[in-house]
């Protein structure tokens, strides 16, 4: 293994060579994708929700906080944050119950696990729309959740699974887990492959029951998979609006009513400078509750 020590080495003094210029001019392409791609857009991204900007006007004129102002005037910012803070907490704690839960089942590296794993793994592989349009054909008044049930009762069950305005909200939650919890429960399997056997393993000499063992050693051991998994649940749950826009549209009553729905619908009114204004709200709003979880998650990480 000599000779592997000795062309990484090599490699270190050659990237280490490179001259100031050298150096810059490999950042240069990277640097202008990001700026031209990414800075570019969202600067003026930020400018255009101070306008007027819509398909309606020839020219695009600023009008200050007038959006801002809209959309505190008509309760329609209060509406969308409430509805998009809750469905988020709701993904984020089924996601990871959801992933936990098939994680500790399928902890052990066997045939049969394994073939559960990639099976588990098949709707995060789906389009977030396809598995929404079918929710919503399983859900329906006539869909096969309730025909099933009708089945198993014995007299006609009519349900209106996506039409009550008190628990909508909760299945289209439950929806949106279902297709991302694969990926959550790989993460926490990861996470479990790294406890040392020997620590379970005294444990249970000690006297530790199964749920002991785990809040004792594993649950502290697997920190930084909690940590990957909360952040990119909650994350992506205040940026993603598709599952809901294939279920219910922000139905009924406005009760699935996100941020992006909102977003969504004053785009294809031709309104751009208030959807974009929404746009700039919904950052802020990852900005400010995504980086104090995870200062919260990583400080929890050295604490166990």
């Amino acid at each position: 293994m000599a000779w592997l020590a000795r062309m990484g080495r090599g490699y270190s003094r050659a990237l280490g060579g490179l001259s100031r210029g050298e150096q810059a001019l490999m950042l240069a392409l990277p640097l202008a994708f990001f700026g031209v791609f990414f800075l570019v857009p969202n600067v003026l991204n930020l400018g255009l929700a101070f306008t007027d900007w819509s398909s309606y006007r020839d020219e695009i004129q600023f009008t200050g906080l007038e959006n801002f102002q809209y959309l505190m005037s008509t309760d329609t910012l209060g509406h969308g944050l409430r509805v998009t803070l809750t469905y988020t907490v709701l993904v984020v704690l089924f996601q990871n119950l959801l992933g936990l839960g098939f994680a500790l089942a399928l902890e052990q590296s066997t045939r049969a696990n394994r073939a559960i794993r990639a099976l588990i793994f098949i709707p995060v592989l789906i389009s977030p729309l396809a598995a929404g349009y079918i929710f919503r054909g399983l859900l329906a008044y006539d869909g096969v959740y309730n025909q099933i049930l009708s089945a198993l009762t014995g007299q006609e069950v009519r349900i209106e699974w996506l039409g009550s305005v008190e628990w909508t909200l909760v299945i289209v939650a439950a929806i949106h887990a279902w297709k991302f919890f694969g990926l959550t429960t790989l993460f926490y399997i990861a996470g479990l492959s790294t406890v040392p056997g020997e620590l379970t393993e005294a444990a249970r000499l000690d006297g530790a029951g199964y749920w002991q063992t785990f809040f004792r050693i594993k649950w502290r051991m697997i920190s930084a998979a909690v940590t990957i998994n909360v952040a990119l649940a909650f994350i992506g749950t205040l940026n993603s609006f598709e599952v809901i826009l294939a279920t219910t549209g922000g139905g009924p009553a406005r009760a699935t009513e996100v941020l992006n729905i909102y977003v969504f619908q004053e785009f294809g009114n031709g309104v751009f400078g208030r959807a974009t204004a929404m746009t700039l709200v919904l950052f802020l709003t990852v900005l400010v509750l995504a980086v104090p979880l995870i200062s919260f998650l990583r400080r929890r990480e050295v604490q166990a």
